[in-house]
């Protein structure tokens, strides 16, 4: 460890403009009550790439309890290391209190010295009452971010270089401990600590790596893959909630097909999924490449990219028929049904029936004859805009997702003015009054 490289802010192009404004509330309340207060990890990396971060995350000197004392909408969660959640509204900014990596003597211990009751004092961290000792186990190799450190010390046991900046909002400079700003210049995705030892502490970030070397357009460092030639059956290890998720990540980045070419270069596919790796060709890569291609349409992600339709992308070219996708019936002998998954990687049972349901209704989506009935009907299903998002980026069908689009507009106008008109106030209609009986004159 050394001197850290500190950028200026002239000398960088990062503008608080650029920041989410929830994000320097929590930045400038942190720093104006004497806390360090950075913006860190891969929110400065696509600020420098001048990219839009997904979210913005702080990390800062004080403990969560102090975070929590500062701001009235924060929520304290985890069990292994306590993070700070600032909400507003349906956004979190995520506090994290700076780490350092602990031993291998030190990881022994480290869940026998928690107290057993939530302390007293804001700056200690309690333990969570329902965790028990060998929750470290459960999350079972990182076992070494226990305990609160420098921003230095935070900056090294982060996983690749080019996620270890800092941008301080007291000074508006970067701090760069572990090389990351060269990397950013020469397009290298690199480890911080020797890449076997960071990957089997935890083998998802092989995963990563080929994740942002696609995202990025970056290579890879030759260690790296030297690594992953070594360690690459580990992963099999790794929770498989955890691997679907990253799976996720990967179909909606938008570098899908350039990413899962690269996992099956590397063999990195099989050990996860040997359908996978063995189906690596060019239907897969269409399917891909069709998705990826909706999804840069768009400036953020768009939510019918949902996982059922993410999950067809990747499963549909491997041959997988809606008889396959049927969930199997219960034998009503109150035995669980078996998990439906592909290799390790978990499907989520509602899932797959909503991916059924979509591809039971492209039929009826490239027949433009329907009634308009029939259409208005097909409309309020609940599959429908999910199903109308496969329909254009794998039916080939743009004749008909125009068709349909202009019928949704033209649907949407008319019930807008239907329910304008119903929300109208309607003018109440002036009694008349009572007649009297008639009387004739008087002369």
């Amino acid at each position: 460890m050394g001197d850290p490289v500190v950028l200026a802010r002239e000398a960088h192009s990062i503008s608080r403009k650029h920041i989410d404004p929830d994000a320097l509330k929590v930045l400038y309340r942190l720093h104006h009550s004497n806390y360090i207060a950075y913006l860190v990890g891969g929110s400065v990396r696509d600020l420098l790439l001048g990219r839009k971060p997904k979210d913005f995350d702080v990390g800062t000197s004080a403990h969560p309890y102090q975070v929590k004392k500062l701001f009235r909408n924060c929520w304290i969660i985890g069990r292994r290391f306590r993070l700070a959640h600032v909400r507003f509204g349906m956004k979190t900014i995520e506090v994290a209190t700076f780490r350092r990596p602990l031993g291998a003597d030190e990881a022994e211990v480290v869940a026998d010295i928690q107290p057993a009751e939530p302390p007293t004092s804001p700056d200690a961290v309690p333990r969570d009452p329902a965790a028990s000792v060998d929750d470290s186990a459960h999350d079972h190799f990182v076992h070494r971010d226990n305990t609160f450190g420098t921003p230095e010390e935070d900056a090294f046991r982060r996983d690749f270089t080019i996620n270890a900046l800092f941008y301080d909002i007291g000074t508006f400079s970067i701090i760069d401990y572990t090389g990351g700003l060269a990397d950013l210049r020469n397009g290298l995705i690199r480890c911080i600590g020797e890449p076997r030892e960071r990957f089997r502490e935890d083998p998802v970030r092989m995963l990563r790596a080929v994740a942002m070397a696609a995202r990025l357009d970056f290579r890879i460092d030759p260690p790296i893959d030297e690594a992953i030639v070594d360690t690459r059956g580990e992963i099999a290890r790794s929770a498989p909630a955890r691997l679907i998720e990253e799976f996720y990540k990967l179909l909606r980045s938008g570098a899908s097909e350039r990413a899962f070419q690269m996992l099956a270069e590397r063999g990195l596919l099989e050990p996860v999924a040997h359908q996978l790796q063995a189906n690596a060709k060019p239907k897969l890569w269409q399917s891909l490449a069709a998705l990826d291609a909706y999804r840069r349409r768009f400036e953020t992600i768009p939510d019918t990219l949902t996982n059922a339709v993410l999950m067809g992308s990747l499963i549909v070219p491997l041959g997988h028929s809606l008889q396959t996708l049927t969930p199997p019936a219960s034998e009503g002998n109150g035995k669980k049904e078996p998990r439906l998954s592909m290799g390790i990687l978990p499907l989520a049972r509602r899932d797959v029936e909503r991916l059924r349901q979509i591809l039971g209704l492209q039929r009826r989506l490239m027949d433009t004859s329907l009634s308009p009935r029939a259409r208005r009907a097909l409309m309020h299903r609940g599959p429908f805009r999910e199903a109308l998002t496969w329909l254009d980026i794998h039916g080939q069908a743009p004749d008909a997702v125009e068709h349909w689009r202009g019928f949704i507009e033209a649907a949407g106008a008319y019930e807008g003015d239907a329910k304008e008109a119903a929300e109208r106030p309607r003018r109440r209609r002036r009694r008349r009054g009572r007649r009297g009986p008639f009387r004739s004159p008087t002369h």
